[in-house]
């Protein structure tokens, strides 16, 4: 452990640093961690159940939305606000967190967001229609928003460099297996009791989450900086915006409409701003120097890929393997899990091809290679195919999930200063978070435009349904009725237009995937330690 400091610290102060015996100066510089804790086994269960927690909300309710637009009154287009208002209220929120956890603690601001987000999710089981559900995903999102990079920087800090990269497995276990399970759980708990139970289950997990970062969390130094309001609402602006315009696009008929029009504009305007205040200002949002660093903005691009990859895919495969195959909603979450499984695995391979100083750089082109070679799997799908496809799939798209995770967040964090941990946290999980509420509107529209387009392509072939209803095996089913052949075709067409639609999005996503590729090229490896360097000096509240 390393010695703790702080600025000019009085007599009061100081009985309350955890101090560091003198003997472990002599410590190497692998053993030394940043924070200091007195249990790091049992605040490394609660950081991952706050992590687990609020990163499973994101999926949890995929499965539950037939249930949850019945019961909230809503459209087939408007009940996935419930899950992309919940994940760009993160968006927005995340970069607070650098600024909050510097002002007021990274404990304290910690400890507020689980509170926060148990309240939040009580909220949301309670809600009695659509826009209540919304505004109480948007709380829930905001309090989710800290707890993803402050777990991430926490697991940092409490580990020394030798274990950072077993740290960073164990967490990306939860960030990337969360979104597996959750339809699983959802899928359960709907259909066993009721959709609301998917946001009832975080109050026990949540109390005792907060129980345990109540007694051994330990907390960054805290310092007295300004703040980016500009700079801020400018971001807030943009990213809103532009997932509006994601959102009404579909039902505005895209840039035929002015609304479409000004919320893209004011989008690209918002964004424009923000970076010349981030450029110029004498007190940006995020620190200039983030931006000079070529690793973490190469990992910030993927975490982009990451986002679309892992949360529309996620909210693509439930309503399809419902509708289309038939599935119950515990059954279409059970087909999910092999992803999580060949994650999983390979989280666990990565770490220890990791500790054999293997290239990080070939795990995270391997991992994507294989990533794309599993949506290439899925542009061949059928409708008549049983459940192996689905299986074998997922646990090679899980596997190459996982070789690119934990590499790429210790190539993006390894050549950077331990103090812009916090605000990097941000950025990583502020790209995931977009592309993940900008993948899941885009390839909901595309399924809507492409369902239709399939069904004049499809419909056009269709033999007329008159002389259809006198074919005798048609007639004994029918009884000679033209408008039930007409139903019946309509039927078979809205199948297949849909099936057809759901393969034109994931060769998208294995295009963008195999397009990410290149940017493996621009990733430098980061060094060992040296002998001289040192963690960063915090302060334990």
């Amino acid at each position: 452990m390393c010695a703790v400091a702080t600025a000019n610290p009085d007599a009061g102060e100081a009985d309350r640093l955890a101090r560091v015996p003198s003997t472990e100066e002599a410590v190497p510089l692998e053993e030394r961690a940043a924070l200091h804790t007195s249990n790091r086994p049992l605040l490394t269960i609660g950081v991952m159940a706050a992590t687990i927690m609020q990163i499973l909300d994101s999926t949890i309710a995929n499965v539950a939305l037939p249930h949850m637009q019945a019961s909230l009154s809503a459209t087939s287009d408007t009940v996935t606000w419930v899950l992309t208002s919940y994940i760009v209220a993160s968006a927005v929120a995340i970069p607070l967190t650098g600024w909050l956890a510097d002002r007021i603690g990274s404990r304290n601001l910690f400890l507020g967001a689980v509170v926060g987000f148990v309240i939040a999710s009580m909220l949301c089981g309670l809600a009695s229609s659509l826009p209540e559900m919304v505004i109480f995903r948007v709380l829930q999102g905001v309090a989710a928003a800290f707890m993803n990079p402050l777990s991430q920087t926490v697991m940092m800090d409490i580990n020394p460099r030798s274990k950072q990269a077993a740290a960073m497995s164990i967490w990306g276990m939860g960030i990337m297996v969360g979104p597996i399970l959750g339809p699983v759980i959802g899928g359960w708990l709907t259909d066993n009791y009721d959709w609301r139970w998917c946001f009832y289950v975080n109050v026990p997990i949540g109390i005792a989450c907060f129980l345990i970062l109540w007694a051994l969390l330990p907390s960054r130094e805290i310092k007295k900086r300004g703040f980016d309001i500009f700079g801020f609402s400018m971001l807030a602006v943009a990213i809103s915006a532009f997932q509006l315009m994601l959102d009404r696009g579909q039902t505005q008929d895209w840039f035929s409409s002015w609304e479409v029009w000004t919320e893209g504009m004011v989008a690209l305007g918002a964004a424009w701003m923000f970076f010349v205040q981030l450029f110029t200002a004498k007190g940006p949002m995020f620190d200039r120097a983030l931006f000079l660093n070529r690793n973490l903005l190469t990992g910030v691009g993927f975490m982009l890929v990451i986002g679309v990859l892992m949360t529309a895919t996620l909210a693509l495969l439930p309503p399809m393997l419902q509708s289309l195959y038939g599935y119950p909603v515990l059954t279409a979450g059970i087909l999910l899990m092999p992803r999580g499984i060949g994650i999983v695995a390979s989280m666990y391979v990565a770490g220890q091809l990791m500790k054999r100083q293997v290239d990080p750089r070939l795990m995270v082109g391997t991992g994507l290679l294989i990533a794309g070679w599993s949506l290439y799997d899925m542009t061949s799908w059928t409708l008549e195919m049983g459940q192996q496809p689905f299986i074998v799939t997922g646990l090679v798209q899980g596997i190459g999930l996982g070789l690119v995770f934990i590499p790429l967040n210790i190539i993006a964090f390894g050549t950077l200063d331990p103090r812009y941990r916090t605000e990097a946290s941000s950025l990583m999980n502020l790209a995931r978070n977009i592309g993940g509420s900008a993948g899941i509107s885009v390839v909901t529209a595309l399924l809507a435009r492409n369902i239709q387009t399939a069904h004049s392509e499809i419909g056009q072939h269709i033999p007329d349904p008159g002389l259809v209803a006198k074919d005798p095996v048609v007639s004994s089913i029918t009884g000679g009725a033209t408008d039930t052949v007409l139903a019946m075709a309509d039927g078979i067409v809205n199948k297949q237009a849909a099936m057809v639609a759901y393969l034109d999005d994931f060769k998208l996503m294995m295009i963008l995937t195999l397009a990410s590729i290149p940017l493996v090229l621009l990733l430098q490896r980061p060094a060992p330690p040296k002998a001289g360097d040192e963690p960063v000096h915090v302060a334990v509240e």
